[in-house]
C-alpha cells in the first residue's frame, strides 16, 4: 500500500477483560469457565511443585483447575515466578491464561466475544483515500472484517467495495495492519 496517502488515521484495540476459556464443565453444560479471582495453586509434595490455576464456571460456580506445572522440582523454578504463583500475581494469571502451551496442555480454547474495544479515529469527510493504521495494544484475535465494519459501521457488502487490506478480510489477527477506505460511490 503507497504510504504518501493522507490522511493517517490511527485506530487501537485493548483488551477490556479476560476472555472466557471455552472449556467443559463437569458440572453443567455451559461450555465456558471464567478465570474466577485469577488465583494459583501451589502445592508441595517433598522436592516436587504442582502449580495450577484456578477458574470458575460462568455458569454454575465450579472451580477446576488448569495445570501450570505438574511435579516439577522446587530448584526448576525461577525464585521471582514461584513468587508470583504463591502471591497471585494478577500479570503472571494473564500471562498464564494467554499462553498457547497452557491452553493446549489444558485442552481449552479461548473466547474473545465481549472482550476487546476499538478505539477508532472518525473518518473524515473528505480527502480520499483514507489510510487507517490498525495497532494491536493487546494480542487480541479479531477478524479485520469485524474491526473494521465495526469502526466505521460498514455493511460486509461495503467493505468488500471499499476497503484495500493485504490481509484476509475474514482472518482472526492479533497483528498491527493498515488498510486503505475508497470514496463511497456517488
Amino acid at each position: 500500500m503507497s504510504s504518501h496517502l493522507h490522511p493517517v488515521l490511527p485506530w487501537a484495540v485493548r483488551r477490556t477483560r479476560l476472555p472466557l476459556l471455552a472449556l467443559r464443565c463437569v458440572d453443567c453444560p455451559s461450555g465456558h469457565a471464567a478465570v474466577g479471582d485469577g488465583r494459583f495453586r501451589v502445592n508441595a509434595n517433598g522436592k516436587l511443585l504442582d502449580v495450577w490455576l484456578l477458574v470458575n464456571c460462568a455458569a454454575c460456580g465450579r472451580t477446576g483447575k488448569l495445570t501450570v506445572h505438574d511435579r516439577v522440582q522446587v530448584g526448576a523454578l525461577r525464585a521471582d515466578l514461584l513468587a508470583g504463583y504463591t502471591t497471585n500475581s494478577p500479570s503472571l494469571v494473564t500471562d498464564t491464561l494467554l499462553d498457547p502451551s497452557i491452553a493446549r496442555r489444558n485442552r481449552f480454547a479461548l473466547d474473545w466475544d465481549g472482550c476487546w474495544e476499538l478505539d477508532a479515529s472518525p473518518v473524515p469527510d473528505d480527502p480520499w483515500p483514507v489510510r487507517v493504521a490498525v495497532v494491536f495494544e493487546d494480542p487480541v484475535p479479531v477478524r479485520p472484517e469485524r474491526l473494521i465494519a465495526r469502526g466505521l459501521g460498514l455493511s460486509r457488502s461495503e467493505i468488500a467495495r471499499r476497503v484495500k487490506i493485504e490481509i484476509p478480510l475474514n482472518r482472526r489477527t492479533r497483528h498491527d495492519f493498515s488498510f486503505v477506505l475508497v470514496c463511497p460511490a456517488g
